[in-house]
Formats: C-alpha cells, sequence, structure tokens
C-alpha cells in the first residue's frame, strides 16, 4: 500500500474510535472539514506540522499513522520497544 492510502486509512480509522466526526476532528486541527476529508480519502498531502498536530489529537506517534493493519485506539500510546 503507498504510504498516502496508508496515513488516509489510519487518520479514519483512529478518528473513528476516538469517536469524532470529521467537523469536530477538523476543529480540534483548525482545518475545514473538507481538507481532512480529501486527507482521510489520500487527495490531499498534509503538512508536517498537521502531520503533528493530527498525532497530537489522536495520541499517537508518526510511525504509527504508516503502520499496515493500525491496532491502536485513540488515547493509547504505544510503548518503547
Amino acid at each position: 500500500m503507498d504510504l498516502p492510502r496508508q496515513l488516509a486509512e489510519s487518520l479514519r480509522k483512529l478518528r473513528r474510535e476516538a469517536g469524532l466526526t470529521q467537523a469536530q476532528m477538523a476543529k480540534v486541527l483548525g482545518i475545514s472539514q473538507p481538507t481532512l476529508n480529501r486527507l482521510e480519502s489520500a487527495r490531499q498531502n498534509t503538512t508536517l506540522k498537521t502531520l503533528t498536530q493530527l498525532c497530537r489529537a489522536l495520541k499517537c506517534e508518526v510511525g504509527d499513522l504508516f503502520r499496515e493493519g493500525l491496532r491502536l485506539r485513540a488515547g493509547q500510546r504505544r510503548r518503547p520497544r
């Protein structure tokens, strides 16, 4: 799977597990709902700033968003190995 598609799927999954709508998540991030929609559908690339904000909001690390088969729930963090 390509990176934009993996990021999109991870964002969507973690947002849903956090119980947030796109509108709610976009408000937390300070971006528009259509922008978040494009990120979640891999139609737009993100900036490092937005990527960092996404991770803070979803309580995950950047690398987690690019792992296939992401099994984290929002609010949980991976333990360092």
